[in-house]
């Protein structure tokens, strides 16, 4: 069997990404098991280069549903307040550098109160940056800085400039959920958003 060559396997990989994505009939079925069939063809077939490119694109489509589902978890607004769409900042390959960055900003019109809740998950600082949360040297270091526990998840609940807050929580073994305010924005405000949060779900979706 012979390796196709860099331009070959690129050429096929793309058809193949393209008549998936086209295709009526691939568009009603799975993608991601479309993708798969077509990389057990190319490697049966003595082309290795178009199996492997066929079997990245389907772990590109299958991180890419993770992530549309993980977007889902940010709350609604509370009464008063609109949001922005949730979005993910670091994915793919950065991902696997920095950790997953999910964040949704919301805003309440008639103050300009604002929160940015952001979901940090599998960065390689987060065990440290924990570590840290849990010092009493650190949580004693600035008037208002205290340790906060909601749900049993443990935290760190600071001060902001004027009267807003910022809550910063660890979610299971992967996961920074901060969520900061600005314009005024409380602990009060941030709390109900936390509350409106399901926590168990948001852990069992970087889990799995």
């Amino acid at each position: 069997m012979q390796a196709c060559s860099r331009v070959r396997c690129a050429t096929a990989a793309f058809l193949i990404a393209a008549s998936a994505a086209l295709s009526p009939i691939a568009a009603q079925a799975d993608t991601v098991l479309d993708q798969i069939d077509a990389a057990r063809r190319a490697y049966q077939a003595g082309e290795p280069g178009v199996a492997t490119e066929a079997l990245n694109v389907a772990i590109v489509q299958i991180q890419q549903q993770q992530t549309e589902k993980q977007l889902q978890l940010f709350p609604e607004p509370l009464p008063g307040w609109t949001a922005d769409d949730a979005t993910a900042e670091a994915t793919g390959f950065m991902a696997a550098l920095t950790g997953k960055v999910l964040s949704r900003t919301y805003r309440q019109t008639e103050t300009g109160a604002e929160v940015m809740m952001t979901l940090s998950a599998n960065s390689p600082f987060l065990g440290f940056i924990s570590g840290l949360m849990q010092t009493p040297f650190f949580t004693q270091g600035a008037e208002g800085l205290g340790a906060y526990v909601h749900q049993g998840y443990r935290g760190l609940l600071e001060p902001q400039e004027n009267g807003s807050a910022k809550l910063s929580l660890v979610i299971g073994n992967s996961i920074l959920l901060q969520l900061e305010g600005s314009q005024g924005t409380d602990a009060e405000i941030l709390e109900a958003y936390l509350s409106a949060m399901d926590l168990k779900a948001l852990e069992q979706a970087f889990d799995n």
